[in-house]
């Protein structure tokens, strides 16, 4: 199935007042990530279900999600959506993703209209990689690179391949759907961020599991219109890691140089 099927959700049925349901939705293995499905495409799966409900100009400000548990790959699951508050400028819903009673993932969303304001600090922060002109990173080897990955194309320009033991804990480079998608959509946009692998991999001798278990997206706005063939530039590094678990940055640049995204994850790693 392509990122477009995926991300195209049925309705949701309305259950109560401020809550939605969706079920029988199934991830296919080619979108695995080891045991489990690929982060990127159910936090952009959460965030489909609950954009159905958004029917003004609110866009989305930050997105949250937490991965509880594993979420099985070709095993039907659920997504139930909650309005928690719908303010006069404000909005807040939270999306939770069920798979055989068991709580897989978990995803809150804020949305904000924007208003005049006489409060404005301009972003200045670019990068100053050049633009590739095709991907540069792992090839698929069976049973070491994430099935997943081949609907993406990475370009690194700084930071090691996982697994090789490196000394460095950053990330730089670029990235973009493999095959462009109809269109691009803030769904899409979460779901190629988590393509990169954590920053820690890299310094891992050999190949070990590892899991995000909290990770926060804050969308700036305004910024241009994306296309689906765009390459995107990333940079991320690591403020911390100690005792299994690292903490990681980063930020996410459009073709015109511009910020559009801010990343923050919290990594566990079993080396």
């Amino acid at each position: 199935m392509t990122v477009d099927q995926l991300l195209d959700i049925p309705s949701l049925t309305q259950t109560s007042e401020n809550t939605w349901k969706v079920e029988n939705l199934v991830i296919p293995k080619t979108w695995g990530q080891g045991r489990t499905a690929f982060g990127g495409i159910s936090a952009g799966m959460l965030y489909t279900a609950v954009k159905q409900q958004i029917t003004d100009d609110r866009v989305l400000r930050s997105f949250t999600t937490n991965f509880v548990g594993p979420l099985m790959l070709d095993t039907p699951f659920s997504i139930e959506v909650t309005l928690l508050r719908m303010g006069k400028n404000v909005s807040q819903y939270t999306a939770h993703a069920m798979q055989d009673g068991k709580s897989c993932v978990f995803s809150q969303a804020c949305f904000g209209i924007g208003r005049e304001s006489g409060i404005r600090v301009e972003n200045t922060e670019t990068h100053q990689m050049s633009t590739p002109n095709k991907a540069k990173f792992i090839p698929q080897i069976p049973k070491i690179t994430p099935k997943f990955l081949r609907y993406f194309d990475l370009a690194i320009e700084d930071g090691g391949i996982p697994f090789t033991r490196k000394k460095t804990s950053i990330y730089h480079g670029f990235m973009r759907f493999k095959q462009p998608p109809s269109h691009i959509t803030d769904a899409h946009i979460i779901t190629m961020i988590d393509a990169w692998p954590p920053t820690l991999l890299q310094m891992m001798k050999l190949p070990a599991p590892a899991s995000t278990v909290s990770w926060n997206l804050e969308f700036i706005h305004p910024h241009k219109p994306v296309s689906p063939s765009d390459w995107f530039a990333y940079k991320a590094h690591t403020r911390q890691a100690a005792d299994g678990y690292g903490h990681t940055e980063a930020t996410i640049w459009d073709k015109d140089n511009e910020v559009i995204a801010i990343s923050r994850q919290t990594v566990a790693v079993f080396d």
